[in-house]
């Protein structure tokens, strides 16, 4: 069974992160959720989560993928020493890492996209100087895989299960919850 880690930061986008989590468990990837700081993370919009573990707890433990919801926790990820070693650890082993909304921001701070297409929540498109910017839904370069924000939820989702698992399960879960799966 695949694996994932879903990084929780006080302020995260609650559709971006609940999304991501639902969709992957429905694939059957296994899904952990981790709070930078305390079990119950409360997102940007007042709705508290309990994590699963602490990240302190997880770090070093083995993922198919560690996923970064974005909205204004996305600062929080950055100040994070934890979650900038895991990323740089993960690109130096080119293991995959996505993020979502203003959460590329976090891969840029870690400095591993130079070079590299990326997207984002448009407003932060200036902070991607060394990068390709890209203003699709989703973009994937390598091991790296982002998107622009909650309207991009489904796909970014549909997408990590496609290199997860494969094109046929990402399409057939698109199906079983009527979503136009042209778009994927």
């Amino acid at each position: 069974m695949k694996t994932a880690l879903i990084i929780l930061a006080p302020d995260f986008e609650e559709i971006e992160a609940v999304t991501i989590i639902d969709l992957l468990r429905r694939a059957e990837i296994n899904v952990t959720t981790a709070s930078i700081a305390e079990l119950y993370v409360t997102g940007s919009h007042q709705i508290t989560i309990k994590a699963d573990s602490l990240l302190a707890d997880v770090k070093n433990s083995l993922f198919d993928i560690i996923i970064l919801p974005g909205g204004p926790g996305t600062k929080n990820l950055k100040a994070s020493k934890d979650v900038i070693e895991l990323i740089k650890t993960r690109d130096q082993k080119a293991e995959y890492i996505a993020a979502i909304c203003a959460a590329p921001t976090v891969l840029e701070h870690a400095a591993i996209l130079n070079g590299k297409s990326v997207t984002s929540f448009p407003a932060e498109k200036k902070v991607f100087i060394n990068s390709n910017y890209v203003e699709q839904k989703v973009v994937k370069d390598g091991h790296i895989i982002t998107s622009r924000g909650a309207g991009t939820a489904i796909d970014f989702s549909l997408s990590v299960i496609e290199t997860l698992i494969d094109k046929k399960t990402a399409h057939a879960l698109a199906e079983r919850i009527v979503y136009n799966t042209t778009t994927i």
